[in-house]
């Protein structure tokens, strides 16, 4: 490789990786944060199991928003170290909502996660659900910043080029209100919510095992089932649904490289499995089910589908391999996850859940796979935009920073995979002690 595509090759590594890592803590925090007032709301009403697990799921929320604070500070600082050329030519758009994300939902975040940790007896139970609700709606606001800025980056709207060539905001409130924001974030908070039941429903299946503080294991099992179940069934319909005929209108590229689609054709199969071979412009082995693509593009299962072999390939997203995968990966854990907590459903309507140890099992050796299907569904979106980094506007590689050499970001890099081993191995620590000492356990909410 040339220099150039070695740095480019290592300022996306990087990105890609702390990215990666910091997204692994506030999806749990944005799910969390709906299941804690549904707790809350349940405590109102006179269920103490349901006090316990909030103040739990309180401490469980604290812990992950603290590390989720520390891995997210280096990406705000990369945008200007890594990617300069990026920053001057769209940051007069996309910084607006990255301010508003940092200036008004984190601090409303944070300042009401204080309250609800530790003014329980002071606020009262009124107060105490009110700090909840504002708790939620600081976080659910700070995902829908960072989502319609990514969004903008997909599908451009509410801009105009200024005379220095750099773009401007034309129309905030288009910028804001996004199509593809919308349903982005419909899909991106529904996945959050799925993590953060399965992680409810796993504790609660563990405590369950172990014999252990069986009522509030109860309600974990109940909500964690109930909200895991109905998020996974959004994930498909409507959001993923939408998700998908945006992506025909605006990123056909996109679309065909997932399904690997090389062909051109109406009724466009749908490939369940099959692995893509992009020299030879084809999927071997593939399992195909008829018409499926072009009714989930379209609507209407006689609609013409474009394959990449009709699309300009310096337009093709640049690892059409890893993006199948991601793609694939993603759809069938969302399938396996319905399957689930389907049957667990049933066997809670049953009241038989808690005897029945396979499924308490399944659920909690469930907890880590929504953390793997939400990274293949953002690989997935990510590598798909590919090679644009503002969609039809600024290629990936015109956005890097010239003066920052491949060395120099390799070199970051070994030191943030440093520091997020201990972070990780902390935030394990301090999580598995919380867990073993129980929803009971006394401090934070005094």
């Amino acid at each position: 490789m040339s220099s150039a595509a070695d740095a480019l090759f290592w300022h996306r590594f990087q990105f890609g990786f702390t990215v990666t890592y910091h997204y692994l803590f506030p999806q749990l925090t944005m799910g969390l944060a709906l299941l804690i007032v549904v707790f809350k709301r349940a405590a109102l009403r006179g269920d103490d199991r349901a006090g316990d697990a909030a103040r739990f799921w309180g401490r469980i929320f604290g812990i992950n928003f603290a590390i989720g604070v520390v891995t997210g500070i280096p990406l705000e600082f990369q945008f200007g170290t890594n990617w300069s050329r990026f920053s001057q030519f769209a940051g007069g758009v996309i910084g607006t909502t990255l301010a508003m994300e940092g200036v008004f939902a984190f601090f409303l975040e944070s300042t009401f996660l204080g309250l609800f940790l530790f003014g329980e007896k002071r606020l009262g139970p009124r107060g105490h659900f009110a700090a909840a609700l504002a708790l939620f709606f600081g976080s659910w606001l700070s995902g829908y910043f960072i989502i319609a800025s990514n969004a903008f980056m997909q599908y451009p709207v509410g801009y105009a080029v200024g005379a220095n060539g750099r773009l401007e905001l034309s129309s905030f409130w288009s910028f804001l209100f996004n199509p593809w924001a919308l349903w982005e974030y419909a899909h991106n908070m529904s996945a959050s919510v799925v993590t953060a039941a399965f992680a409810v429903a796993g504790v609660g299946a563990y405590w369950t095992l172990s014999g252990e503080h069986r009522e509030t294991a109860a309600i974990n099992l109940k909500v964690g089932v109930i909200a895991g179940l109905v998020a996974s069934v959004l994930q498909i319909f409507p959001t993923g649904d939408a998700q998908g005929k945006l992506l025909a209108q605006a990123q056909p590229a996109t679309l065909a490289a997932m399904e690997g689609a090389f062909k051109s054709e109406p009724r466009a199969p749908i490939a369940i499995i099959g692995q893509p071979d992009v020299e030879h412009h084809r999927l071997e082995n593939p399992i195909y089910v008829p018409a499926i693509l072009s009714f989930l593009a379209y609507g209407h299962f006689s609609a013409p589908v474009r394959g990449l072999d009709d699309i300009p390939r310096d337009e093709w997203p640049d690892n059409i391999e890893l993006l199948y995968y991601a793609y694939h990966v993603m759809v069938g854990l969302g399938s396996l996850f319905v399957a689930l907590l389907a049957i667990a459903a049933f066997l809670l309507w049953r009241t038989s859940l808690t005897r029945t140890r396979w499924a308490l099992w399944a659920l909690m050796l469930a907890v880590p796979f929504p953390y793997i299907a939400t990274t293949a569904g953002w690989l997935t979106a990510e590598l798909g935009r590919q090679p644009w980094l503002v969609h039809g506007l600024m290629r990936t590689s015109a956005g890097t920073s010239p003066l920052v050499s491949a060395g120099d970001t390799l070199f970051t890099t070994l030191g943030f995979s440093g520091l997020y081993l201990v972070l990780g191995i902390l935030f394990l620590f301090l999580v598995g002690r919380e867990i073993a000492r129980g929803p009971r356990a006394q401090g934070g909410h005094e």
